[in-house]
């Protein structure tokens, strides 16, 4: 298929939020406590909020960058593209990129707004989490109607509270809540508990999909303190994997049959082996472990709750059948380091050279729909959201590849997990 003719939504891509996020959201008598943007003495901007610091770390916004100039360092927002944290300029870098729709998830709060969590006062905490959904909603996702899958953050420490929030959030149009890949790893009740059973049943309830992101526990698939940064890199999937297992056997699929989970960046071509192992696994254990899925397989079980997604993965493309046609869907991971933009349609049109047309058309924005109850042609017209017509429509927005090193930060090519690891979960 033609990249040009080709309809794309993004399931992954991020926010890098902007400085002025709270003014219109959070209520007055919490304004002073709301997070804030303060200018570092090195040039970096970050966000404080209860007494942390909370930096934009590099690779988090590299999108129009040299990859020479990739690299943990804190940043500031004049050194990345307005396409990051301008809704409009978000657009324009869509419409140059090719891609109709996008799905973002946060930066600043962590994956899973556990960096609210930690507030002490709950009040506070509530609030600013809740002016953070309106702004995303309201704001991000709402200036453009069709353009961005609006996304939620969960209140993670009070399950009740945060069914109470899906349910608000669902009744403005939301339909993705992003969560937690391991919630015992933040110090919470794990998948396997009651506790959240609230949030299981509201989710259930408002036909709104949990979306893991790897990453959104805390912590790190990591071998050793010394070992180089690229081990990590490559074992990022793991972690995906690991929330799989965890939420397949667990109760919760058995007791909510109607909930829907996502697994975010974390790639497909590894769902096959996957699949085989927990069949093998149930044939060989399930009784005397008492696993029960009601006379199927863990692997049918798995197509029915579960969507996956990749940004280049030729392995999952040539395996999709085996994985499900109906449980892939594309991402792009604007603005981070693996994101291909403003390429992204040429590299899966060569990825996908081989796939027909209609099976394409499933993971490229088909699924992508049905799953989060989105439907971008209710605001414009299919003829005008492929490949072709939206950066037609782009004109000449420069996507250009731009230096923005200002010299300030010395870099560490030799940073080990231990260093990163500490940076990325603090």
């Amino acid at each position: 298929m033609n990249a040009e003719d080709m309809i794309m939504i993004s399931v992954d891509d991020h926010v890098v939020e902007p400085p002025d996020l709270f003014d219109n959201h959070i209520p007055e008598r919490f304004r002073d406590s709301a997070p804030k943007v303060i200018r570092q003495s090195d040039g970096s901007d970050v966000w404080t909020f209860n007494g942390s610091n909370i930096p934009n770390i590099g690779l988090n916004a590299v999108a129009g960058r040299p990859k020479e100039e990739y690299g943990i360092e804190p940043t500031a927002f004049s050194e990345i593209r307005p396409g990051t944290y301008d809704i409009h300029e978000r657009i324009k870098d869509m419409n140059a990129g090719g891609l109709l729709a996008s799905m973002n998830f946060p930066s600043f709060p962590g994956f899973s707004g556990r960096i609210f969590a930690t507030a002490e006062d709950k009040d506070l905490a509530l609030a600013v989490l809740r002016a953070y959904n309106d702004w995303h909603i309201q704001e991000w996702a709402g200036t453009y109607p069709g353009r961005i899958i609006p996304m939620a953050l969960p209140v993670l420490w009070d399950a009740e509270e945060c069914a109470r929030e899906v349910h608000r959030v669902a009744a403005l149009g939301c339909h993705s809540l992003t969560f937690t890949e391991n919630p015992a790893t933040l110090g919470y009740p794990s998948f396997h508990n009651e506790y959240w059973d609230p949030l299981w049943k509201a989710v259930s309830d408002e036909n709104v999909v949990v979306s893991i992101h790897l990453g959104s526990s805390g912590q790190l698939s990591v071998t050793a303190p010394d070992a180089p940064v690229d081990v990590m890199i490559t074992l990022q999937p793991m972690n995906i994997c690991q929330a799989a297992a965890d939420l397949l056997w667990s109760r919760v699929i058995k007791k909510f049959p109607d909930i829907k989970f996502a697994l975010s960046e974390g790639g497909t071509g590894w769902i096959p082996y996957f699949l085989d192992r927990v069949d093998r696994t149930y044939d060989m254990h399930h009784l005397w472990t008492g696993q029960d899925f009601g006379g199927k397989l863990p692997s049918e079980v798995f197509r029915e709750h579960f969507l996956t997604c990749f940004i280049s993965d030729p392995v999952g493309v040539q395996l999709r059948h085996l994985i499900g046609l109906d449980n892939i869907a594309w991402e792009c991971d604007y603005p981070h380091s693996d994101s291909s933009w403003p390429n992204a349609p040429e590299e899966l049109a060569a990825v996908a050279k081989d796939v027909p047309a209609d099976e394409l058309n499933k993971i490229t924005y088909e699924n992508a729909m049905r799953w989060y109850s989105f439907d971008p042609f209710t605001h414009r017209p299919k003829k005008q959201s492929t490949v072709g017509a939206l950066r037609a429509e782009a004109g000449d927005h420069d996507v250009s590849i731009q230096s923005r090193d200002t010299g300030r930060f010395e870099r560490s090519v030799g940073i080990n997990i231990g260093e990163l690891a500490k940076s990325a979960t603090a």
